[in-house]
């Protein structure tokens, strides 16, 4: 269904934008705070995203060859944003709501908890914490004063939406 309204000419490619970040954008990103990402599932999500965006944006122009052309990953990358930094922002924006409630609420206990077993042999999968912690480092650096951003609300929400260097 979307895929004939993204190739319609009549509409504009603002129009076609604002759709696809209020539709498909928020399905992808869904519950993205709570989960990880393997390699692979980045990968797909990179793919798709371009995909749709190369589908909405069309063809340019090239004035050098004097032909058409499609838009190269670092073009589509270069004017719109990308959906693996939204499941990163999310995911911090959850870690610092975690962390500033109370230590006998259920989120923080089991954020807390410790097992005290061994884990399988082989190569660890991903924890929620290490995703969190490398999230921390992209976006923000490496360790400093990381519990002054997360205990204050609305410094926190103001780095993340504006995407401002933290030290994590």
């Amino acid at each position: 269904m979307l895929q004939k309204f993204f190739k319609n000419r009549n509409i504009s490619k603002k129009l076609k934008l604002t759709l696809k970040n209020t539709t498909i954008h928020k399905t992808l990103t869904c519950a993205s705070e709570t989960g990880t990402l393997t390699d692979r599932d980045r990968k797909q999500l990179k793919i798709f995203e371009r995909k749709v965006y190369r589908r909405i944006l069309g063809p340019v122009y090239d004035n050098e060859k004097e032909n058409w052309r499609i838009l190269t990953n670092k073009e589509i990358y270069a004017s719109v944003k990308k959906p693996i930094e939204t499941v990163r922002l999310n995911r911090l924006r959850r870690f610092g709501h975690v962390q500033r409630v109370e230590g006998s609420r259920i989120p923080k206990r089991v954020l807390c908890v410790n097992l005290g077993t061994t884990r399988l042999r082989g190569r660890p999968r991903n924890r929620w914490q290490d995703e969190v912690r490398e999230d921390g480092r992209i976006v923000g650096g490496e360790k400093g004063g990381r519990k002054k951003y997360i205990m204050e609300r609305n410094g926190m929400n103001e780095c993340i939406h504006n995407n401002i260097i933290l030290p994590f």
